[in-house]
């Protein structure tokens, strides 16, 4: 059975984003270690080298990618524990993406709960967001369970069970917004 598709296209300031969240029943330290040091995103999306600075370039290896290539990413803005704003710069042109990391509502931390929501600014071209949404969809869905999958030491899963199955679902979304 493939994984249903959660992520929502949304306007946004300067075109569309496309939103995907996980929840974690960690406190959001652990989860905010799990997609800023290399050695624990070496297990879900791949290690990085470099200087992890806002305004910094650090080369992630991708290394679930077919031939596990490199891509740079400059860091646009930290506020640590909390956001992480990054444009990946690769053979396709520029990415940009944040991470968010809420903690649980009250301050209870302790508590655990902690909602990660990835958002890729797609920008405005409605065409171009439509194509481009119906692949990156279903690849953020992939990597955000493959973190999932890292944290609580399952088997990771397949991309093919993401890709092509979860397109239509995110191109039809781009036809609903106005």
């Amino acid at each position: 059975m493939s994984p249903r598709p959660t992520g929502r296209i949304q306007r946004a300031p300067d075109g569309f984003d496309v939103a995907l969240s996980r929840q974690f029943a960690d406190p959001p330290a652990s989860v905010w270690r799990d997609v800023t040091a290399s050695e624990r995103t070496a297990r879900w999306f791949g290690p990085w080298e470099g200087e992890p600075r806002i305004g910094g370039i650090i080369a992630v290896r991708l290394a679930f990618e077919d031939g596990m290539p490199t891509s740079e990413l400059r860091i646009d803005a930290c506020d640590v524990g909390r956001r992480l704003a990054v444009t990946m710069l690769d053979d396709y042109g520029e990415w940009r993406l944040e991470l968010i990391v809420d903690p649980p509502a009250d301050g209870h931390e302790d508590l655990g709960a902690t909602r990660l929501t990835l958002v890729q600014h797609l920008g405005n071209d409605r065409e171009a967001v439509a194509d481009m949404v119906a692949s990156v969809g279903p690849g953020w869905e992939y990597y955000l369970d493959m973190l999932v999958a890292a944290r609580a030491d399952r088997p990771l899963p397949e991309f093919d069970d993401y890709y092509p199955s979860q397109s239509s679902y995110y191109a039809g979304q781009i036809a609903q917004l106005q």
